[in-house]
C-alpha cells in the first residue's frame, strides 16, 4: 500500500495497519474524526485501509527568535 494517496485533489496518509473488521475500522475511523481528521476508505479485497489528513491550524514556535 502507498504511504499516501490524493482523494478529491486532497493529500491524505495511510495510517499504516490493514483492517480487516469491519467494526474496528469504524471505531478507528470515527476516533480519527473525533480528533479533527478528515478520513478517507480504501477497500481491496476483504482489507480496509484508512488514509487520514488534518489541515495545521496553528503553529507554535518555541524558543526565542533568531
Amino acid at each position: 500500500m502507498e504511504l499516501a494517496r490524493i482523494f478529491s485533489g486532497k493529500k491524505f496518509m495511510w495510517d499504516g495497519r490493514v483492517y480487516t473488521d469491519e467494526i474496528e475500522w469504524r471505531g478507528i475511523a470515527q476516533k480519527y474524526k473525533d480528533d479533527g481528521f478528515e478520513v478517507e476508505l480504501v477497500e481491496e479485497g476483504n482489507q480496509f485501509f484508512l488514509f487520514t489528513r488534518r489541515v495545521v491550524k496553528e503553529v507554535v514556535v518555541e524558543g526565542k527568535p533568531v
